[in-house]
């Protein structure tokens, strides 16, 4: 898969909070970040 360019700060703040959000109504990690396009280890990372 090819690599894009980096994503900017304003762009990933507002992603990492949905995930945030989606794991407070229950759902996992998992499930969360897949709505957002990214893998755990992204998301980890």
């Amino acid at each position: 898969m090819p690599r894009g360019k980096p994503e900017q700060a304003e762009h990933i703040i507002p992603k990492l909070r949905e995930v945030e959000v989606e794991v407070g109504r229950g759902k996992t990690v998992a499930e969360a970040v897949k709505k957002i396009g990214v893998t755990e280890q992204t998301y980890y990372r």
